[in-house]
C-alpha cells in the first residue's frame, strides 16, 4: 500500500473541476492533512514551459501527434518531479487532469486509437493510475455559456467547435463507464456546494481503506 493518495478532478472545460478541486483541498488542509495541488499540463518549470506552447492560441498549426507528443512529455516530467515525490510523503495529490484528459481530448476528441494512447501514457506515467478520478459531466452548450461568462482569451484548445467537445464529453463518458471502480461522474450542473459535499463524502469513503486516513 503506497503512503500518499492520489486524487484526480477531470471534465470538459467549463465544467468546473478546478473550483471543485481548490475546494476539497481547502477542506482537508484544514483537517490538518498534507495536501499538494497541481495540474496537466503543468506542474513544474518544464511541464509549465509545454503548457504554454500547447495552449498558445498562436500555435494553431501543431498536428494532432505533436500536440500528444507534448502532453505525455509535460506528464512524464511532471509525475517524476512532483507526483512520486509527493506520494512518497503520504500527502494526498490532488490534480487538475490527468490521464482521463488524454483518452477523451486525443481519443476521442481528436481520434487517436485509444490503444496506442493507453501504451503511450502508460510509459509516460510509469504505470501510475489515480486511486480516485472525478469527471464532472456538464452539456456542451452550459459549458460554453460559462466560459463565455469570465470573459478569459480562449486557448488553443477551447478554440475548437461544439462538436469536438462533444465527442471529448462522450470520452469522459465512455472512459467512465470502462473503469467504474476507480472514476465517478458527477452532475457538473448541481450547485457548487452541492458537488463539493458530494466530492468531499466519496473522497473520505475511498480515504478509509488508506494508511494516511488513520495517520492524520
Amino acid at each position: 500500500m503506497r503512503r500518499g493518495f492520489f486524487v484526480t478532478f477531470e471534465g470538459v472545460d467549463g465544467c468546473g473541476k478546478s473550483t471543485q478541486a481548490e475546494l476539497l483541498a481547502n477542506r482537508l488542509r484544514g483537517e490538518g492533512r498534507s495536501v499538494v495541488v497541481t495540474r496537466e499540463p503543468g506542474g513544474g518549470t518544464i511541464p509549465e514551459k509545454i503548457r504554454a506552447l500547447l495552449l498558445d492560441p498562436c500555435n494553431s498549426e501543431m498536428v494532432n501527434e505533436c500536440e500528444l507528443l507534448l502532453y505525455l512529455a509535460a506528464r512524464a516530467q511532471h509525475v517524476r518531479e512532483k507526483i512520486f515525490p509527493a506520494l512518497e510523503e503520504g500527502a494526498i495529490i490532488i490534480c487538475d487532469r490527468f490521464q482521463e484528459a488524454t483518452f477523451a481530448y486525443q481519443g476521442f476528441g481528436r481520434k487517436v486509437p485509444i490503444a496506442i494512447l493507453r501504451q503511450m501514457n502508460s510509459f509516460a506515467t510509469g504505470d501510475l493510475d489515480p486511486d480516485l478520478t472525478f469527471i464532472f459531466d456538464l452539456p456542451i452548450e452550459r459549458a460554453f455559456e460559462r466560459l463565455t461568462s469570465v470573459k478569459k482569451p480562449i486557448d488553443r484548445l477551447e478554440a475548437n467547435g461544439p462538436d469536438f467537445f462533444k465527442r471529448v464529453r462522450n470520452g469522459y463518458r465512455s472512459v467512465a463507464g470502462a473503469t467504474p471502480h476507480r472514476i465517478t461522474i458527477l452532475d457538473g450542473t448541481l450547485p457548487l456546494e452541492v458537488l463539493a459535499e458530494k466530492v468531499y463524502a466519496i473522497m473520505i469513503e475511498k480515504l478509509k481503506d488508506t494508511l494516511i486516513f488513520k495517520i492524520k
